[in-house]
């Protein structure tokens, strides 16, 4: 991965990120705020030797600075440790002196410190005194030659424990300050991880990885569409609606030699939007004035009947059987202008009415008819009965959804088709992320078009848009008119989008 991938994953598992540091921030404060409080107090001793002339000072110089070091280590025995605790009257246990007290020679110099560390502050300034006499004892007492009474090597306190009301730990700034660098680290590692093991289709560089072939549209997600009738939804601004007039753009440039079309819609597996895909594009074609049939070939699980209110008793079955015509069996959906020949009963056998001549006529007859002819068939993967659709169709396009489809079911879904001869004329991205913008819902395109709901407010038929300043104007300067002339039949606040048909 290179620095922009990095990037580009935080950006995208941002929530991982955030996460990880709200918790190890969180931590931090929790471990902060339940630590008991430690003072801390030091005492000084400095290390000298005894010297007649300028010559033996200087090497008791040297003689000291090499000894200092083992006098920091006897602070750290067991025995010292015992001293000072019956110094202090035993209050203090030897093994936890041992714990609370270090000693630090000052680097070239024959300096010694002693630091004791203790819950309460007074108690900590009496370890340190009294550790720092015990030293200077014993100094005196080992470097004393034997029949002599001055010791070669001197410690002497020169700086003695002093009261500290301030807590060396914990210390707040620090532990946030690690809490949140260790969050970060965290946070870009489970990120980093998570993109890498990570197979899902979620971009259009995924696809292009797998297929070359081009990516129609992306469906974003919008918890409120389902709430509206299809028919309703897809007549309103809303970034959702304008999504699938996108796709219906598109889908124009697709088998352009062929003045009458036939689509198959499908997906991998079950659960990643298709039925709902190919009925809301289905629809969003016969709005624009084109003759549109939509055939609900999926006889195991079928959706689009029930996703559109309509009659499941007389369908495709019965058309297949012969119990009626394809005219009769046709139902209306709304006023849209479209046409849909919903399932029927389930028969036991559906692949093999799929596979029939029945079928094969079915579809063409339906050609002749219509401008364009959506398929709505099973998953890929499961069975073979939308493959061997796509055969007999102009192409088949696939839905993935977005962060669930993973590569290796998109790639295994292409070589359905390849098995067959029949061919994926485009990918259809569904539930893919939405932004949010100032004014509305926005979606990426990779120019940086934003698009969002109008609002209309009455009053003297005047109306607010979100669309550009000169929309706006323009939606005016309608109102107006339209309030003038009440017998043009178009109502006052209409924007100049609405009137365009998109």
């Amino acid at each position: 991965m290179e620095l922009r991938d990095y990037w580009l994953t935080i950006r995208k598992r941002w929530v991982w990120v955030l996460t990880a540091v709200v918790v190890c921030v969180g931590a931090a404060i929790g471990l902060t705020a339940t630590a008991t409080p430690m003072y801390s107090s030091d005492a000084q001793l400095f290390v000298s030797t005894r010297s007649s002339d300028t010559n033996e000072a200087a090497q008791g110089g040297i003689f000291a600075t090499q000894r200092v070091s083992s006098y920091a280590d006897l602070v750290t025995t067991r025995q010292l440790a015992e001293t000072v605790s019956d110094n202090l009257g035993g209050e203090v246990d030897p093994d936890e002196l041992l714990q609370n007290v270090t000693a630090e020679v000052v680097p070239e110099t024959v300096n010694l410190t002693i630091t004791a560390t203790d819950p309460d502050e007074f108690v900590a300034r009496d370890v340190a005194q009294a550790y720092a006499e015990a030293l200077s004892d014993l100094v005196v007492n080992l470097e004393t030659p034997a029949g002599e009474s001055t010791p070669l090597i001197t410690a002497s306190i020169v700086d003695n424990a002093e009261v500290n009301d301030s807590p060396v730990s914990p210390q707040p700034v620090r532990n946030l300050g690690l809490g949140l660098v260790l969050g970060l680290l965290l946070g870009v590692g489970i990120a980093v991880l998570r993109e890498v093991l990570d197979t899902s289709v979620s971009s259009a560089d995924d696809v292009a990885a797998i297929t070359d072939v081009p990516i129609l549209g992306h469906i974003g997600a919008d918890p409120t569409a389902v709430r509206k009738t299809p028919a309703e939804e897809l007549r309103q601004t809303t970034p959702w609606a304008e999504s699938f007039r996108v796709l219906r753009t598109n889908l124009q440039y697709v088998e352009v030699d062929h003045d009458r079309r036939c689509f198959v819609v499908s997906s991998a597996l079950p659960g990643e939007g298709k039925s709902t895909t190919v009925s809301n594009l289905a629809i969003t074609l016969a709005m624009a004035g084109q003759k549109v049939v939509l055939v609900e070939c999926d006889l195991r699980r079928p959706k689009v009947g029930e996703r559109l209110e309509l009659d499941g008793s007389v369908g495709t079955t019965t058309v297949l059987i012969g119990k009626v015509s394809w005219r009769d069996a046709l139902q209306d959906y709304a006023d849209t202008g479209l046409k849909v020949l919903s399932s029927g009963p389930i028969p036991p056998n559906p692949s093999e009415l799929l596979q029939s001549h029945a079928m094969e006529k079915l579809l063409d007859e339906l050609r002749h008819e219509f401008d364009v002819v959506l398929i709505d068939a099973p998953p890929l993967l499961p069975v073979t009965d939308a493959a061997l659709l796509a055969a007999q169709a102009d192409g088949l396009f696939v839905v993935v959804k977005h962060g669930k489809t993973s590569r290796d079911q998109l790639a295994s879904s292409m070589e359905r088709l390849e098995a067959v001869d029949a061919k994926c004329v485009g990918v259809v991205i569904n539930q893919a992320p939405v932004k949010k913008g100032g004014s509305g819902y926005g979606y990426g395109y990779g120019y940086g078009y934003g698009y969002g709901p109008e609002a209309v407010t009455s009053g003297k038929g005047s109306a607010k848009s979100t669309a550009s300043r000169a929309d706006r104007r323009a939606d005016k300067k309608a109102a107006k008119e339209s309030a003038a002339s009440p017998e043009t039949g178009k109502p006052a606040g209409e924007s100049a989008f609405t009137r365009s048909g998109e």
